[in-house]
């Protein structure tokens, strides 16, 4: 396994983008076409075992270097670098460069706007 990159001052954040509020629940209104289009796109991006997994890896670590994905998931680098992405740009996760690895945390934010679209 890589070793773990010392966090330096220069990092970038990647994978971040402006996500929409989403949406209200759906058990109690009608979605509108922006937001059941936004949120079919977060519900594709969970609906993959990959993905699922790759997202409570992270959740239960809190902040996780993409180089400490590849045993528990047993898939390659680049395969996990598809799926980081795919969250990434559904909003759920959020990335920050660190040298040559990536560290990535959950958007919590995003994750409650999914929960209460689904009336949770």
């Amino acid at each position: 396994m890589p070793a773990r990159p010392a966090r330096s001052a220069a990092t970038v954040r990647v994978g971040v983008v402006d996500a929409p509020a989403c949406c209200g629940s759906l058990l109690q209104a009608p979605l509108g076409e922006a937001e059941a289009a936004d949120l079919a796109r977060v519900l594709g991006a969970l609906a993959d075992p990959v993905r699922l997994r790759l997202l409570s890896l992270v959740a239960d670590r809190g902040e996780v270097c993409s180089c400490d994905l590849q045993a528990p998931l047993g898939r390659s680098q680049p395969t996990i670098s598809h799926h980081t992405k795919v969250l990434a740009d559904a909003g759920l996760v959020v990335g920050e460069r660190r040298g040559r690895w990536t560290w990535w945390r959950i958007a919590p934010e995003r994750l409650a706007t999914v929960r209460r679209a689904l009336g949770g």
